[in-house]
């Protein structure tokens, strides 16, 4: 209820600095003309013949609007208690809870065998994971902790502005791996030997077709390769 009261008043204050009807313009100029007395004189005319149209007219001050929300705000009421919600591990928005996302970590081959706790220590450290584990689960699994991660932020810091943040996240990744510098994805400097003698793949690390393909034609020719297999192409 706050959030959308803040975004009409930002709304109706971004249209009265955009000026598109001038009425802006048109008062600034009046006001700082040589004409201001009359100008001020004319507006409080106004003003009276409101009030002498509309004697019993009252004006209601924002304090008492402010009063309402402290009532909810303190109120037991269920309804204006649970303004978000939140799981009861997260102790509204206190704590991350992560236990589905640690069951299917858990279920990914070759995955340390952790506790949940070492989890929730370690969960955010994907660079430590080499790559011919990230496979197609290995996807899966993130997607559905990107999700869960961004869903809470936008719970717990409703005014932050997260499409800004990502962009800016997306930029910096970009310029990281076009240098070979975004971490657990360093540019192979044995790229050109590799080209000719091949690296060896662990293919028990894999499923499926589709989770080789995530690895890159480059990555499945070196395998193939190092195997004594003939790529041609």
């Amino acid at each position: 209820m706050l959030l959308d009261r803040y975004t009409d008043a930002t709304e109706n204050l971004k249209d009265l600095y955009d000026d598109k009807d001038s009425l802006r313009k048109d008062e600034i100029r009046n006001l700082s003309g040589p004409n201001e007395f009359k100008e001020f004189y004319n507006r409080l005319g106004v003003i009276r013949e409101f009030h002498r149209l509309h004697p019993s007219e009252v004006s209601v001050p924002m304090s008492l609007e402010f009063e309402e929300y402290t009532k909810m705000r303190e109120s037991t009421n269920e309804d204006f208690v649970n303004l978000v919600d939140f799981k009861d591990e997260e102790g509204y928005g206190k704590y991350l809870d992560l236990h589905e996302h640690y069951d299917k970590y858990l279920n990914l081959k070759g995955a340390d065998k952790v506790d949940y706790i070492t989890y929730v220590g370690v969960f955010d450290r994907f660079y430590e994971i080499s790559k011919e584990r990230k496979g197609l689960e290995y996807r899966k699994y993130l997607e559905g902790l990107l999700e869960y991660l961004y869903e809470f932020l936008t719970r717990i810091k409703p005014l932050t502005d997260f499409n800004l943040i990502l962009k800016t996240a997306q930029k910096e990744f970009q310029i990281q791996w076009q240098a070979g510098q975004f971490p657990g994805w360093p540019k192979d400097k044995h790229a050109g030997a590799l080209a000719h003698t091949g690296a060896h793949l662990d293919l028990s690390a894999f499923n499926t077709w589709e989770e080789l393909a995530t690895l890159g034609l480059d990555r499945l020719k070196s395998g193939l390769m190092a195997l004594g297999l003939k790529c041609g192409g």
